[in-house]
């Protein structure tokens, strides 16, 4: 399996933390130096593993962003 690199350029939002330290995050993360894009997944400390997760361009961020006010209407 080929090597996975991985830069996260921000961290944007902690959403919670496990008892064993795990952190589900939203992060800008630049996937094998690729184009940054929002990833939204579970770190574990140090970040040396992390979870599936998914990751969103800017557009598809703000439409998920629009469907989750509406919810709430």
């Amino acid at each position: 399996m080929a090597e996975l690199k991985f830069e996260i350029i921000e961290t944007i939002a902690v959403i919670s933390e496990s008892p064993k330290g795990w952190k589900k995050e939203l992060n800008l993360v630049s996937w094998n130096g690729r184009e940054p894009k929002y990833d939204l997944r579970d770190w574990a400390p140090g970040r040396e593993k992390m979870g599936k997760g998914v990751t969103l361009t800017k557009d598809e961020l703000l439409r998920l962003k629009s469907s989750l006010e509406s919810m709430g209407k």
